[in-house]
């Protein structure tokens, strides 16, 4: 009796296997850009009391220096993005990461609050542009049906990056030598890994599909073929720009700002002030601080996951959002207790809420939006909602500087989610192009 051979695997067609290299070669320097990114814009919450106690720089100065960068950020966005698409996303990234590696490395020697607020607003500045530029980056070498799965790989580094960030500060704050202390080595050590980090992606990165040798010529012809077509599909259902003063008058884009807004409060206020809850338990060093620190995002990690399974299983995103928001706002109203170590037990129940609304959120304005439309307008809430960055630090160091405590900060932000939570079920999913972006219907009836 003879066996019958296996049958062999069918070879992947070469759209499939083009994709698939380029998913290979880009995802993981994505991922390791981002985390760089995010080490770079976080970092000063370990080092807030080392700051005081060295320079001065009091905790409402500190909040306002942290609130700062996105101030910048969102100033010099657009800005950003009309340069990128002139000079390629190739270039323009390797310049982004090679100036905040410049600017995060100089911040090694601050000496007072207003170089301190300066070099914050230039990290901002440096950095605009990032996230976009990647998200171009993927439409100028994947199909779309591949770029929804890309981002949200590329997204996932923040969550990575939160949990990498207090070990990695951490244990860089316990150098000295040469005349600098701790917090003067970290930054110069996280700025130079950054300058290196742009080298590497202007040797990794291309400009164009057809300079990729890493694919075969009909990997490319391929590639080009399906991203060109689908190109072409838009240009033929009209301009996908739309005046912004249009979108403007869509109340339902005021409310997605809004949303936005809130959930970025409540996240960089954790993100900042966190590390100097963490001390308040006393007796910790900087690593075992930063050991802390990853928690909360571990915790947070766990449950974005097991939100978007039961959101994709019992389909209401609205609710979904509304619970998570709730969640959070229990939490940040139980961390108000005297007790440190409570109050660190209860920002963990917090970060559960917290982060799951920041990827709850964005399944709803994608649902509303014309496609046409889409791009414009989620840069818009994303611009409005990072503001949330700027206002929460420099509200938390207000109250912490003229008060002694942030707990009224913390009443503010659990009030927020909660009417955050009540907006939500405003939001609507039918798509807006019968609102702003359909031609008027004139009917032959009289």
């Amino acid at each position: 009796m003879t066996s019958v051979p296996p049958k062999p695997l069918a070879p992947l067609n070469p759209l499939d296997s083009a994709v698939a290299k380029v998913k290979r070669h880009i995802l993981p320097l994505f991922l390791v850009m981002f985390i760089a990114n995010y080490i770079d814009r976080v970092n000063i919450g370990f080092v807030n009391s080392h700051m005081q106690a060295d320079l001065g720089i009091g905790a409402a100065a500190y909040g306002l220096g942290s609130g700062l960068f996105f101030v910048g950020y969102a100033l010099f966005e657009v800005p950003s993005n009309v340069l990128m698409q002139k000079y390629g996303a190739r270039a323009w990234l390797t310049r982004i990461m090679g100036t905040w590696g410049l600017v995060a490395g100089a911040m090694a020697f601050v000496w007072n609050d207003t170089s301190f607020y300066v070099l914050r607003f230039l990290l901002g500045v440096a950095e605009a542009g990032f996230f976009p530029g990647v998200v171009f980056y993927f439409t100028q070498w994947l199909p779309q049906k591949e770029r929804g799965k890309a981002v949200a790989v590329f997204l996932g580094g923040s969550a990575l990056a939160s949990v990498l960030s207090g070990p990695i500060t951490g244990s860089l704050l316990s150098i000295s030598g040469l005349g600098l202390r701790g917090w003067q080595w970290m930054f110069l050590i996280e700025g130079a890994f950054s300058i290196l980090l742009c080298g590497v992606s202007w040797l990794l990165l291309k400009s164009h599909i057809r300079d990729a040798a890493w694919l075969t010529p009909e990997e490319r012809r391929v590639l080009q073929t399906s991203i060109a077509t689908e190109q072409a599909e838009r240009d033929a259902l009209g301009s996908a720009h739309l005046p912004a003063l249009k979108l403007l008058k869509d109340p339902q884009i005021f409310l997605f700002c809004f949303l936005y807004f809130a959930i970025q409060l409540t996240i960089y206020a954790a993100t900042f002030w966190l590390p100097t809850i963490i001390r308040k338990m006393g007796g910790l060093s900087d690593f075992e601080v930063g050991m802390f620190n990853t928690i909360p995002w571990l915790i947070a990690m766990v449950a974005m996951y097991c939100f978007a399974v039961l959101s994709a299983k019992w389909r209401f995103q609205q609710a979904w959002l509304a619970g998570a928001l709730v969640i959070a706002a229990c939490g940040l109203f139980a961390s108000t207790s005297g007790n440190p170590v409570f109050s660190f037990v209860a920002i963990c129940f917090s970060a559960i809420g917290f982060k799951a609304a920041a990827s709850l959120f964005w399944p709803i304005p994608q649902g509303y939006l014309d496609a046409r439309v889409a791009a414009a307008v989620i840069a818009l809430i994303n611009s409005v909602g990072n503001l949330g960055g700027f206002f929460a630090p420099a509200a938390f160091g207000y109250l912490q500087q003229h008060t002694g405590s942030i707990t009224g900060g913390l009443y503010g932000l659990g009030v927020a989610s909660l009417v955050a939570a009540a907006a939500g079920f405003l939001t609507r999913n039918r798509r807006v192009n019968h609102d702003i972006m359909a031609p008027p219907v004139h009917s032959k009836a009289h």
